[in-house]
């Protein structure tokens, strides 16, 4: 039987998960709310739904995974506000089931380790809205769900090369911040090898082995390129948007035992220094 998955907010990881998915023969739907990007999504061979339009039902039908990657918002879960009725009618029906998370549910730890039993506290309205968010789906019943939070995403055409070619980097320096990381292309292959392996009610951290401070990232980058390691400016100081500024109001180190254990992953980019050496070298230098 042909495997259809039907993604929900088809972005950035989502199209990472796709191109895998295709070379093995999987129809892809994927709903986006930008003509344009319709028309890229049918150049990567997805079959793209234009969001609130037409009649879902048939493609929700005859889906036998779906990946919600749409964040929520103030008035909730955009895809259970919209589509919500149709997928509680067939969540039995489904084989898999992926909701893409943050681990901004787990709150501040002062730079403490997080694991996937670590009490939720989010310390952000983003946080909390995510929370609220995973329950909401936790409570559609017959759904196989499982849960992803995701650490800080970068990979090709996201992450801080293009800010420091710019000359627009900064080092912001808080004692004892620490972020964790993920590639795009280790979601990809921890979202595939739960495919593989589905256990409905599992959550699971994505993010690589070494939780760093920013600053520490941007300088690397800087060496990479050959271009000096931008300023280093105090938080305190340091002139940023309140959506920037609320990155820095969480540090946490969050473990990943269990794609390992559970998925049988190996990471293709344990860290971020093989994350940007792989990224540099697959950039043309810019002319």
């Amino acid at each position: 039987m042909t495997k259809r998955l039907l993604s929900f907010g088809h972005g950035y990881s989502a199209r990472a998960l796709a191109a895998e998915l295709l070379e093995h023969g999987w129809t892809i739907y994927g709903t986006t709310r930008d003509a344009e990007k319709a028309e890229a999504l049918a150049e990567e061979g997805v079959q793209p739904i234009i969001w609130g339009q037409g009649d879902i039902e048939p493609i929700l039908a005859k889906s036998t995974h779906i990946l919600i990657s749409a964040g929520p918002d103030e008035a909730g879960d955009p895809v259970l506000n919209t589509y919500g009725d149709l997928i509680r009618d067939y969540a039995a029906q489904l084989d898999w089931a992926g909701y893409l998370s943050t681990t901004g549910v787990y709150g501040d730890h002062g730079g403490g380790w997080v694991d996937e039993e670590t009490p939720l506290a989010p310390s952000t309205r983003r946080g909390e809205m995510r929370q609220k968010a995973e329950a909401q789906w936790r409570a559609v019943p017959g759904l196989p769900l499982h849960i992803f939070r995701l650490a800080g995403i970068y990979g090709p055409g996201r992450g801080p090369f293009a800010k420091v070619r710019r000359g627009t980097a900064r080092r912001i320096i808080k004692p004892g911040q620490v972020f964790s990381r993920i590639h795009v292309e280790d979601i990809a292959q921890v979202l595939a090898a739960s495919i593989a392996r589905p256990d409905p009610g599992a959550v699971y951290n994505l993010c690589d082995d070494d939780p760093a401070p920013p600053e520490e990232v941007i300088a690397y980058a800087a060496e990479l390129l050959g271009l000096p390691v931008p300023e280093a400016v105090d938080f305190d100081a340091a002139e940023m948007t309140p959506m920037a500024r609320s990155f820095y109001a969480e540090s946490k180190r969050v473990r990943n035992d269990r794609i390992k254990e559970a998925l049988g992953v190996t990471l293709r980019y344990p860290d971020y220094r093989a994350g940007l050496q792989a990224l540099a070298a697959a950039e043309k230098p810019e002319v």
